[in-house]
């Protein structure tokens, strides 16, 4: 349980603020519905009786605090409240404040040296800025410097992306000791992973650009490059500038194909990877 008091002295007088007008906005969704507290709490302790866990009950004294004194409620009593009040989980926890569109981003500020798949996922109602215009004399055919060509930007909401159609997809992050397909794939970058494509490919490119790229998960984490399929055995196998040597893995026993690289964004960063690899 957070103490108001710790997050008003930390974050000064606006965090409180924001934290009493999220309990009074509870409040005013509660009597919206012509609910007592007591009404309130009968139905909290129906839905700690169905799990079995005494942290979804919200008593009578505590829904007094959260309405009143800015008390923030934990994870179990604030689903209590959503659920009898009919509330939007996600949208409660922004009126504390949290932003779960905003966990993608927020991870970026831990610096992370193991390739690794991430599991955000794009958030209901989201929205992303984009150029919702650009200038009419735009010519994609040739390289211009795009902020210049923008008229307009505005946020667009991520459920229109849909056409993108990535339903199929999840993402990972190369890690930022993980060289295995450098200077192709760069160390920080962000790749996106296409589940359904996990045939290993034997023929079909004709260079290291249409060359297909595959994730794979092991004991010791994963690990992302080509490979070719030897009887039982995958190769995984890296860049030839990068300076790693390849790995042999049993397949599938000791390795799994998690998909196919169809994406990948990543910073251009050229003296900062001289630094690391001198």
């Amino acid at each position: 349980m957070i103490d108001t008091k710790d997050f008003s002295g930390q974050h000064g007088s606006t965090g409180k603020h924001t934290m009493e007008d999220a309990g009074q906005k509870l409040r005013r969704s509660r009597e919206r519905l012509n609910l007592r507290v007591r009404d309130v709490e009968q139905a909290s302790l129906r839905i700690a009786e169905k799990y079995h866990n005494d942290e979804f009950a919200v008593l009578i004294n505590r829904i007094s605090e959260i309405e009143n004194k800015g008390l923030v409620p934990t994870l179990y009593k604030l689903y209590s409240l959503c659920a009898i009040y009919s509330l939007d989980f996600q949208e409660v926890l922004e009126w504390y404040g949290i932003k779960l569109s905003s966990l993608p981003a927020d991870s970026t500020f831990t610096d992370v040296s193991r390739t690794h798949m991430v599991g955000f996922h794009n958030a209901r109602g989201a929205d992303t800025l984009l150029p919702l215009s650009l200038d009419p004399g735009f010519d994609l055919r040739k390289t211009t410097y795009l902020s210049r060509m923008i008229q307009r930007w505005g946020r667009l909401p991520l459920m229109f992306l849909d056409a993108l159609d990535l339903k199929d997809h999840r993402y990972a992050f190369i890690g930022t000791d993980d060289w295995f397909m450098y200077p192709l794939l760069l160390p920080g970058s962000f790749i996106l992973i296409d589940e359904t494509c996990r045939k290993i490919a034997a023929d079909g490119w004709t260079n290291e650009f249409e060359r297909p790229i595959y994730l794979f998960e092991h004991r010791q984490g994963w690990s992302c490059g080509w490979c070719s399929q030897s009887g039982n055995q995958v190769i995984l196998q890296p860049h030839p500038a990068s300076g790693c040597a390849a790995e042999i893995l049993l397949y599938p026993s000791e390795v799994d194909l998690v998909g196919q690289v169809t994406g990948v964004a990543m910073r251009l960063d050229h003296r900062r990877r001289r630094r690391i690899r001198s």
